[in-house]
């Protein structure tokens, strides 16, 4: 389970990533990034329909990309300016690293 600070800061930083134009959301967005190579971590919506599910998890296994799933509909869609948002795809290298990286700190143990 990640901590309300890592939680936080992962957010935080996928916020950043919409704004910046490093991140895209939805599935559809997502998946033609991830088809193309381009998406480095995905925040997938512990409470995405099954449908969506479906769309998005197994194309983000085969292109080997880390999906972190412990976030709800509501938290990406509050940082992404809508109700609710399946799946954020970030594209950013550096981006992506910080996102890993405090999801480590918000495991016991420190190791995701």
């Amino acid at each position: 389970m990640i901590d309300q600070a890592a939680k936080r800061k992962i957010l935080g930083l996928a916020g950043l990533g919409i704004r910046g134009r490093l991140a895209v959301v939805g599935v559809q967005q997502v998946r033609d990034a991830a088809r193309r190579g381009k998406v480095k971590i995905a925040l997938v919506a512990s409470d995405a329909s099954q449908n969506s599910l479906d769309k998005i998890v197994s194309l983000l296994a085969a292109k080997k990309v880390r999906v972190i799933d412990q976030l709800s509909s509501r938290e990406l869609g509050e940082i992404a300016g809508r109700d609710a948002v399946a799946v954020i795809g970030v594209s950013d290298a550096g981006l992506a690293k910080g996102i890993a990286d405090a999801i480590k700190v918000g495991f016991p143990g420190g190791s995701a």
